[in-house]
């Protein structure tokens, strides 16, 4: 989504993604996804124009939204960041990782870098835990993390 994305365009945009997906069963997931490719997150001026036209309340509409982690009212950074928060992973020095990777980019949780580089997420397990700690950017997923390993996986989110 760029800054000249307007709410009307927005609202144009997402009507016609909401119409392409209401025939289906349980059409709201596969609508908020299709936003989220289209505009890179769910824009909040979408909202209305869902619960519009599948007949619920924008509080419902927000809930699924906000339920899901992986459903954003902005969009994310060129790369995404996810550190593992769960408890395997911070028995095995995830804290210490999570502190450096924060301190690194200068972000904190769900934050993106200045530059648009890097979104950086908590996430509650990659099932790794016996590979602890964990993350994974861009979708894949690196174990054993320690500072050796932190460093390249920190110059190739910045990239």
């Amino acid at each position: 989504m760029t800054a000249q994305t307007g709410a009307a365009d927005i609202a144009v945009r997402a009507t016609a993604i909401v119409d392409a997906n209401a025939a289906l069963e349980g059409p709201l997931l596969p609508i908020l996804h299709d936003l989220q490719e289209e505009f890179g997150c769910v824009p909040e001026e979408a909202v209305p124009v869902i619960a519009n036209r599948l007949n619920l309340s924008r509080a419902e509409v927000h809930g699924v939204v906000s339920f899901y982690p992986d459903f954003h009212h902005t969009p994310s950074g060129r790369h995404v960041l996810k550190v593992c928060r769960a408890e395997a992973c911070q028995s095995m020095g995830g804290e210490k990782i999570a502190d450096r990777v924060r301190l690194a980019l200068g972000i904190d949780w769900h934050e993106t870098t200045p530059d648009g580089a890097v979104t950086l997420e908590p996430v509650y397990c990659l099932g790794l835990c016996s590979c602890a700690p964990a993350a994974m950017l861009d979708g894949e997923v690196t174990g054993r993390l320690d500072e050796t390993r932190l460093a390249p996986l920190l110059d190739e989110a910045r990239r």
